[in-house]
């Protein structure tokens, strides 16, 4: 076991609240878009549109909104043209933050990006300063209630995954992005329940953080652009020992 993930944990439990709230469907409708835009509209034939339709479904999305959204990335019906754009920045502590974000209006998106950095205590910071920090990996979430560790390790192990951590109530298997379908596969097929598979990129090192100050502050930054409707995945390199994570967050 590695260390903790822990913005991999609260993003799990903001994910539920943002569902209820209904607002992530235009972040899937998107997404979907764009990757049917990129790679066409079968998803048997475009694993990042699959990806982006689970997302969407488990997420409890209208099936027509994401036909629509489809549609609308591969032309057959009209709708804006999204484009998908990565920014990098330094949050409190120097904490590094990288995002994806997919828009229709790359002026309007840099400047509220760039406010929301200014008001949160962190900074943007030119491409690559940032990007060069974080590995890509495959990624899958398998919730923690009633699951034997050390079986779905050996589960993981054995389909080509190099790693799990636990935190917050999730196990997050991860390896070389091209284990991503065979590792998912394989906890399905061993009777796991996996709530998110996706390609991702994760820190090669971690910043401390010492200060129950600072930990507010980055954790108040990555929600605000989890919130922005442009920003689909946020990755950061923070760490937070475990009891100052429970001051953070209240507990």
């Amino acid at each position: 076991m590695a260390g903790h993930s822990h913005w991999a944990g609260i993003k799990h439990k903001k994910g539920v609240v943002d569902a209820k709230r209904g607002k992530i469907f235009s972040k899937y409708a998107k997404h979907i878009s764009t990757a049917a835009r990129n790679g066409g509209g079968d998803p048997d034939m475009n694993l990042k549109l699959k990806y982006a339709i689970e997302k969407a479904r488990q997420a409890n999305m209208p099936k027509e909104n994401i036909e629509r959204a489809i549609k609308s990335g591969t032309g057959e019906l009209p709708g804006q043209t999204y484009e998908e754009i990565t920014y990098e920045g330094y949050g409190p502590g120097g904490v590094a933050i990288l995002m994806n974000m997919v828009t229709d209006n790359r002026n309007r998106t840099a400047a509220e990006i760039r406010k929301l950095f200014e008001t949160k205590n962190g900074s943007l910071a030119q491409s690559g300063s940032v990007a060069w920090q974080f590995e890509t990996r495959a990624s899958i979430v398998v919730p923690g209630e009633g699951v034997d560790e050390e079986k779905l390790l050996e589960v993981a192990l054995e389909a080509g995954a190099d790693n799990m951590t636990a935190v917050g109530g999730i196990f997050e298997i991860t390896g070389p992005p091209e284990v991503l379908e065979p590792t998912r596969s394989a906890a399905e097929v061993a009777g796991y329940t996996v709530s998110d598979a996706e390609i991702t990129r994760v820190p090669q090192n971690k910043v401390a953080l010492e200060s129950p100050s600072d930990g507010k502050k980055i954790i108040a930054l990555l929600l605000a652009l989890e919130d922005h409707d442009d920003v689909q995945n946020v990755y950061t390199n923070y760490d937070v020992p475990e009891d100052l994570l429970a001051q953070v967050e209240g507990r």
